[in-house]
């Protein structure tokens, strides 16, 4: 059995005044989808017994009676207002001592080439999906060489490729992420990106962290408003076809 563990904890601030009353991954893709309920149904869709994660905080209530009946867990973040997504991991950190772990950001939809292909199948090794054909300076991008990652940041002046959202791992590699997330959080780093963890380790425990480019395939992460209308193009193509 897989375990994914969804971050959904956050605020959006990207996103305002649209996410003042309503949390970014709830916004609607067509009248009876949500952008988090499009993200659960598909890995529900594709592994019928997948343990699915959802780490909420922002408008928790909401989010819960959005996912009614979807079958999924819940992890609270009580801290969402001054953490960041480490912060949210740490709160699910029981679920790193999974066999099969995917850590993926609730607000974005993937094609269902790319849940298919890459976030509900098992791995033996770590690695993230990656994005070579977006260049665009600020987001979380990383430097590649070869197929391997060595540093992720939003603060890169020269980059490869943007980091697109998911972490998948291996039943060791996720068990140091534990440890790693520990380290940190005791640190006070609680308003880090989780993501920075593996950095890391990449950097000081000499952690391999592989990635595969999916240039070319169709995803959104939705940080602004047109992210959200890229979001909504995807899913009405994927709909009708």
């Amino acid at each position: 059995m897989m375990t994914y563990i969804i971050l959904a904890a956050g605020k959006g601030n990207n996103l305002q005044p649209l996410t003042l009353k309503y949390a970014k991954t709830s916004y609607k893709l067509d009248e009876e989808t949500t952008v988090l309920q499009r993200m659960v149904r598909s890995i529900r869709t594709a592994d019928k017994n997948a343990e699915i994660v959802v780490v909420i905080g922002y408008k928790a209530d909401d989010v819960k009676t959005e996912l009614d009946g979807e079958n999924v867990k819940f992890v609270m973040n009580p801290f969402y207002e001054v953490t960041n997504s480490i912060s949210s991991v740490w709160f699910a950190r029981d679920y790193l001592e999974r066999e099969n772990v995917a850590i993926v950001h609730g607000d974005v939809v993937f094609s269902d080439e790319i849940i298919d292909s890459y976030l509900t199948v098992p791995t033996d090794y770590p690695y993230v999906l990656v994005d070579s054909s977006y260049v665009r300076p600020g987001a979380y991008n990383a430097v590649i060489h070869g197929d391997q990652v060595l540093v992720m940041s939003k603060k890169l002046e020269n980059f490869t490729a943007k980091y697109c959202c998911m972490t998948k791992l291996d039943p060791v590699s996720s068990r140091l992420l534990k440890q790693e997330v520990d380290g940190m959080i005791n640190g006070n780093m609680y308003d880090q990106y989780f993501e920075d963890s593996l950095v890391q380790m990449i950097m000081f425990h000499d952690f391999q962290l592989f990635c595969v480019d999916i240039a070319g395939k169709k995803w959104a992460e939705v940080d602004t408003v047109d992210d959200l209308l890229t979001a909504q193009e995807i899913h009405r193509g994927l709909t009708k076809e």
